[in-house]
């Protein structure tokens, strides 16, 4: 027989009551110490003038009552507190069981209490039963929480400042990290930002004094103030937090957040920190490092990961990151040692990885690691060991870059044919996998200078889908290679159309007019407007520096090239700066830097080109 739905709710609230009288049938120490765990966290809060939903945690180590007499009317009463929650009347139910807990002193009652309230979506009463729980067992650190939780929601941040002040009181020092990432995180979610700053400084008044805890909590105040868009201000608390703890790693984390060309204050923190901590955190340094490649900064990023590798060899992303830093400085003999470290490395260690996703993570790298050790091979013209690395990568997820990578090597082979098989057997799980493929089989004939086959394919494809962009463009640079300028240019412009935020095709129609010198006014315009969607391109500036020169404007192209070269040793930025110079008779340092561009790609047209037509052989 099925039981109706009243019998189910009744048997519910049956198993309720009775855990509740298990619970009081148990002798306990009332002020026995509560587990410390931290402020408990919650989705984004709700509007400032609705109830919130907030699903309070398990309680931990209540203090329990006293043996009580769990009297016939108090079993009943919160039998029917239950019934009457699960009815339809919550605000009769919550009365009840918060009666109840309040006579029994039970923390899983008021627990109930404010479950009911958060259900019916009633924040005040939620709170007002976090507060009588409180005031009922003043040791009990849920309750304290729970109301946290309940103000914050409510967006009543001014309210906090006591509660939170108690609650890091109570917590351990060694679980202090932890309390104050979640205060952060949850009091980021306030409206009012700038308040919740305020608040979270006030409560940890006493930790920002001390030099065991004002790191971490100078640290927490100026993430709150950065949230607020207080950067100045959350510059100020991490230089205040470094002052106090030097040792601390959470001011320099936080400062590492705003390096910047426009926070010239926020780096000093954070060398600081590498400079006098020898035991500094390894992931400090690797994401310094990573904010340095991200700012073009590659020498200063080698640096730090090899002042890493150097203090921590048995640490494996360093090296993986130092690798990818020196093939990209053509230090192939470097990276290739590097990489090899990396696999030794992971491969010792992937049988401890925490989890799936470490392991993941791991697997990952080792990929990586293996096509960037198949092109250094590929650098050196031994084509047979650039296919041995491919070889070993077995994840399925990579299967379509080793394969594309393996069909390039065919096709420098000569087996252009086997090649466009090899890109043309790989699987379409989506539409997205169909076009990558169409994309690489276009860039083998590319390569071959198959121009015209490729012209073909691309024709077609954008016939099919005239406004994808990627098709409009590649189109276009191949029209660029077989000298149909027209087209080149009503595709280019047909892109600008499409994708009014393209720099790339500013670029390359403002180039091929300056390479061709013709309308040096449009193409600086257009390279102009490139270089305002994409400042820190070095291939843009390049394109400018070529058109500064291509009217004229000798000492501009110079400032140009110079600093695009450094930021960017590319072999066709080099070709065109030393052009420049070779112009002004400065032919010594133009043959310097030839024979660098020479070193890193011989093979570039570009430098190829400008070395025969000048005449030079460096």
């Amino acid at each position: 027989m099925i039981p109706s739905p009243r019998r189910h709710r009744l048997a519910a609230a049956a198993s309720l009551v009775l855990l509740a009288c298990a619970v009081h049938a148990q002798t306990s120490d009332p002020a026995a110490p509560n587990s410390p765990a931290p402020i408990i966290e919650r989705n984004a809060p709700p509007r400032p003038a609705v109830r919130p939903r907030v699903t309070p945690p398990k309680p931990a180590s209540e203090p329990a009552a006293q043996p009580s007499a769990l009297t016939a009317d108090l079993f009943y009463e919160i039998l029917m507190g239950e019934l009457t929650a699960r009815s339809g009347d919550p605000g009769s139910g919550y009365a009840l069981v918060l009666n109840s807990a309040r006579r029994l002193r039970d923390g899983k009652l008021f627990q109930r209490a404010v479950e009911i309230a958060l259900q019916s979506r009633s924040g005040d009463a939620a709170l007002a039963a976090a507060r009588a729980w409180q005031e009922t067992l003043p040791t009990s650190r849920d309750a304290r929480r729970i109301e946290l939780q309940i103000l914050i929601a409510l967006n009543r941040i001014g309210e906090t400042v006591e509660p939170l002040r108690a609650e890091v009181a109570a917590t351990s020092q060694i679980e202090r990290p932890l309390l104050m990432a979640v205060i952060a995180r949850n009091y980021s979610r306030a409206s009012d930002k700038k308040l919740a700053a305020s608040v979270v400084e006030r409560a940890l008044v006493d930790e920002l004094k001390s030099p065991t805890t004002g790191g971490l909590a100078w640290a927490t105040v100026g993430r709150l103030r950065l949230n607020a868009g207080d950067a100045s201000g959350a510059l100020e608390a991490a230089r205040k937090g470094q002052e106090i703890d030097p040792a601390s790693d959470a001011p320099p984390a936080l400062a590492l957040e705003m390096v910047d060309p426009g926070q010239p204050l926020a780096e000093p923190i954070v060398t600081r920190y590498l400079a006098s901590n020898t035991k500094a955190t390894p992931e400090l340094r690797v994401a310094y490092a990573r904010v340095l490649v991200e700012n073009r900064r590659y020498g200063d990023a080698q640096t730090q990961l090899q002042a890493l590798t150097t203090a921590r060899p048995e640490l494996p992303e360093p090296w993986l990151l130092l690798g990818s830093l020196q093939m990209q400085a053509k230090q192939d003999g470097a990276a290739e040692t590097s990489f090899k470290r990396y696999i030794d490395l992971s491969a010792n260690q992937g049988k401890d990885a925490k989890n799936a996703d470490d392991a993941s993570d791991r697997q990952r790298g080792v990929t990586q690691a293996y096509l960037a050790l198949s092109q250094l091979a590929e650098r050196r013209k031994d084509l047979v060991g650039a296919e041995r690395w491919l070889a070993r990568i077995d994840s399925t997820e990579d299967l379509t870059v080793a394969q594309t990578r393996r069909a390039g090597l065919l096709a420098r082979q000569g087996k252009l044919p086997q090649a466009r098989e090899v890109i043309r057997a790989l699987p379409e799980r989506t539409p997205e996998d169909k076009k990558q493929k169409f994309l690489a089989e276009v860039q083998l004939l590319r390569d071959a200078k198959q121009y015209q086959a490729a012209y073909d394919m691309l024709a077609q494809a954008s016939t099919a889908a005239p406004d994808d962009s990627d098709l409009v463009y590649d189109q276009a640079m191949v029209a660029e290679k077989l000298n149909r300028l027209d087209d080149m240019e009503r595709l280019l412009r047909r892109l600008i159309q499409l994708k009014p935020e393209s720099q790339n095709a500013y670029n390359a129609l403002g180039y091929s007019f300056a390479d061709r010198k013709i309308r040096l006014d449009e193409a600086r315009t257009l390279i102009q407007k490139a270089v305002q969607l994409a400042p820190e391109d070095p291939f843009i500036a390049d394109s400018l520096g070529w058109v500064e020169f291509r009217m004229g404007n000798t000492a501009e192209a110079i400032r140009i090239l110079e600093a695009a070269y450094k930021t960017r040793p590319d072999p066709e930025i080099g070709a065109h700066f030393g052009e420049v110079l070779w112009s002004i008779g400065q032919k010594d340092r133009a043959v310097t830097i030839w024979k660098e561009a020479l070193l890193s790609d011989a093979e570039n047209e570009t430098l190829q080109e400008t070395l025969k037509r000048l005449r030079v052989k460096p």
